[in-house]
């Protein structure tokens, strides 16, 4: 058996590199050495302040109490997205998380909402969805479970100030044993056959020697592209935004455990509620707004007082050709870009961090086994970029050229069957390695305006009768429990207010 890695070393810190090694650290701690390399003079993008419950996995790794971790990082409940004007002018929808009622049989439960639709209901689907009914209200508890009705609890995920949750890892981390060396790479030294990464020239003149190299260094790729020109897959074709404009402002009242997005002329604007502020950016089109527009457009919309300059972000959308690459993986904005419309860019990483736990090489690194971790990454990559493609396609907007171009334009090829399978037939394709379940995708395209044109015939095994008693008992459970939930903020201030210093 070929020799174990020994050494494995992180250039870049922030959220992807510091999450990369206080996993590594809890998970493989004892069998490698950890070395993180970071300069404080290069700074982060830090705008991944919104999160996915899958983010409570991470937490629960490394054995982080909840409490703990929002009281640290300024945090707050996310409990979906709410999407503003996507559809058409004056639309608005959630993306919840959770489940939408309870299956009844084999079915889930949409088509039984879908039949009553048909019939002349006028309930909206987010009726029954405990997140959806408690985000409306501003309300919050943990709940794991709905009693004995056969329904899900509240499944939150977290609003967070990144370069705190930064912080907080690189604490844990060297608690665990990784080195955090201060400095800017400045060359990289390759095998002169193999090509594979020997050793990292620092600008003090420092070298680092490593096994593995896992590239966090950002939109720069240092390692993955710039020393091994992996190449990238440009994806502006579909996603054409290609600019950010990011500013922290002031907190109101009340806040919201929701993220939203509003979508603007030639692109879409965001709003994260932190407990000490509030996160706003606007993601846009350079080819149909200018930035002095994006700029007056995001600061036009703020609701509180800006409390710095907007701060320029420049990105193109895609991915490398490969993840892995000879003896490095890249992480994080290294790995590619998906603009943060569904609060994917933390996630990505921290799959990311689970396939190469799954798929952790010894010195040989064998192919196969990189082959598939790259599979896999580009599966999971290409299907979150659909699910994004949707909310621009799917719109009615006649308002600006940009929303127009989006309709007309083509789609790849999946996302149209899930579109047109859906729109006939009220079914929705999906993998079980789709990180957006089928509860996802029914939401995005009913927000959208995607209506089916049938329902499933299994929901007519019960009596219009039956369903209608379904339905309104779903949705009088849900209603009563969501109005006895704490008030979102009163539930911060009791059980996780942040902590002074901050």
């Amino acid at each position: 058996m070929s020799d174990s890695i020994e050494k494995v070393v992180i250039v870049g810190g922030g959220t992807a590199g510091w999450m990369t090694a206080s996993v590594l650290a809890r998970v493989m701690g004892p069998l490698i050495r950890i070395e993180l390399i970071e300069s404080d003079d290069i700074g982060t993008v830090g705008v991944g302040e919104a999160t996915i419950p899958q983010i409570r996995l991470l937490l629960r790794v490394l054995g982080i109490d909840e409490n703990d971790f929002l009281a640290n990082t300024q945090g707050s409940i996310k409990l979906g997205i709410r999407f503003n004007n996507w559809g058409k002018l004056g639309d608005s929808y959630i993306h919840a998380f959770g489940e939408l009622g309870r299956p009844l049989g084999m079915l889930s439960f949409y088509p039984y909402w879908l039949r009553a639709r048909a019939a002349g209901d006028e309930s909206s689907v987010w009726d029954y969805c405990l997140n959806a009914v408690a985000a409306d209200q501003n309300k919050y508890e943990p709940m794991e479970t709905f009693g004995n009705t056969g329904l899900t609890g509240i499944v939150p995920a977290y609003h967070f100030d990144a370069s705190l949750v930064a912080r907080y890892l690189r604490r844990l981390s060297e608690a665990n044993g990784v080195v955090r060396t201060e400095g800017k790479v400045v060359d990289v030294s390759l095998h002169p056959e193999s090509g594979f990464i020997e050793s990292l020239a620092l600008e003090n003149g420092k070298a680092v020697d490593g096994d593995l190299f896992i590239d966090c260094s950002g939109f720069r790729g240092l390692l993955i592209e710039q020393a091994l020109e992996t190449g990238y897959e440009d994806w502006t074709h579909w996603l054409p935004c290609n600019r950010a404009l990011a500013v922290p402002c002031e907190s109101v009242e009340p806040l919201t455990p929701y993220t939203q997005s509003t979508a603007q002329e030639a692109g879409w604007q965001w709003r994260i509620p932190l407990q000490h502020r509030t996160g706003n950016g606007h993601v846009y089109s350079s080819e149909y707004l200018s930035d002095d527009e994006a700029r007056v457009v995001l600061l036009k919309n703020l609701d509180g007082k800006p409390l710095a300059d907007p701060r320029p972000i420049r990105f193109t959308t895609g991915r490398r050709k490969r993840f892995w690459n000879r003896n490095c993986v890249a992480l994080g904005l290294a790995s590619g870009f998906l603009e943060p419309l569904e609060s994917t860019s933390i996630h990505l990483v921290q799959s990311g961090i689970d396939r190469l736990i799954k798929y952790f090489p010894d010195k040989a690194f064998d192919a196969a086994t990189i082959d598939e971790f790259n599979r896999e990454s580009i599966y999971e990559f290409e299907s979150v970029r659909d699910f994004i493609v949707l909310h621009y396609h799917a719109n009615e907007r006649t308002d600006s050229p940009f929303w127009i171009d989006r309709r007309e334009m083509s789609v790849p090829e999946p996302l149209t069957r899930k579109i047109e399978l859906f729109r006939r037939t009220g079914r929705i394709l999906h993998d079980d390695g789709d990180l957006f379940k089928e509860v996802a995708w029914v939401q995005v395209m009913l927000g959208q305006g995607i209506y089916p044109e049938q329902f499933h015939p299994l929901s007519e095994r019960i009596s219009e009768q039956q369903n209608t008693e379904f339905l309104g008992g779903l949705r009088q459970v849900i209603a009563s429990r969501a109005a006895s939930l704490s008030d979102h903020r009163d539930y911060l201030n009791k059980h996780c207010a942040a902590v002074e210093g901050t």
